[in-house]
């Protein structure tokens, strides 16, 4: 997290915020309590002149539902016109604007490149946070289709909590998969150091959506530059306490794709 601060910082000076000088930044951490962010939303919209929102969809609808009127810089990993977060990508409307990721939109080519690079996998588990109703909801309609296209057999695994992440590895022989698939959603991103050892100790390839989880020893991973995200998230966000407004800034979707493989493990995969 450090680092993706970091990143958003450097968004922030770019157009002149620097934070302690100028600018003041209030941090709220709902630590996967989906429950409290409602609460902390509303904190905030009495507070902030500005919020803005990480974590996926649900941190930016609770800021939505807390306030019309607060500005809100929301970062996501998908179309938020699909979301319904904004009306429009061109001209979003309201006091809602932000950045897409892209990142749930490329789970299929990432299922695709998963086949490449271990063709005899014919089993796939695809783990998603259930928690994170509209992540799961959206990479199963997407890898479905890719899986069948290709001839895969996918078998969902559900967790939401770091035991559930170990019962979901506690299958029978019958059931054991070839390789794991783990959907791009925070929670299952902050818990990549549990994921990777577990499916080295299971011998699962295991593909993530972001670049973390391949430093940490997982197979791959396939999706857009989390850090760029960041530093663009800071701009919009320094925009908007500039004076720009939401409605009429446009909703931007950024697609700087960053990809790993770690080659020692895919050898003693394969």
């Amino acid at each position: 997290m450090a680092s993706r601060l970091a990143a958003f910082h450097k968004g922030l000076k770019e157009v002149g915020l620097v934070e302690g000088e100028n600018v003041t930044i209030v941090y709220r951490w709902a630590e996967d309590r989906l429950d409290r962010l409602p609460e902390m939303a509303s904190e905030l919209a009495r507070q902030a002149t500005v919020i803005v929102t990480t974590g996926g969809p649900p941190a930016a609808f609770a800021a939505k539902a807390a306030t019309t009127t607060v500005p809100i810089v929301f970062l996501v990993g998908e179309d938020p016109t699909r979301l319904g977060l904004v009306t429009s990508i061109a001209r979003p409307s309201g006091n809602l604007t932000g950045i897409n990721m892209l990142a749930n939109e490329l789970e299929a080519k990432r299922l695709q490149l998963l086949h490449q690079l271990v063709p005899q996998a014919q089993r796939v588990a695809v783990l998603v946070n259930p928690n994170s109703v509209i992540n799961a909801e959206t990479t199963l309609r997407d890898v479905e289709p890719a899986a069948r296209t290709i001839g895969l057999q996918l078998q969902v695994l559900k967790a939401s909590t770091a035991r559930e992440i170990e019962e979901a590895f506690a299958w029978s022989e019958g059931q054991r998969p070839d390789a794991l698939f783990v959907a791009a959603t925070a929670f299952l991103n902050i818990r990549r150091v549990q994921l990777v050892q577990l499916a080295a100790f299971h011998r699962l390839a295991a593909t993530f959506g972001q670049r973390e989880a391949a430093e940490a020893g997982a197979l791959m991973s396939y999706g857009p530059s989390i850090l760029e995200g960041y530093r663009q998230w800071g701009i919009y966000a320094g925009r908007v306490l500039k004076g720009a407004k939401p409605g009429e800034l446009r909703s931007c979707s950024r697609l700087s794709l960053s990809s790993s493989s770690t080659t020692r493990r895919r050898a003693c995969l394969a």
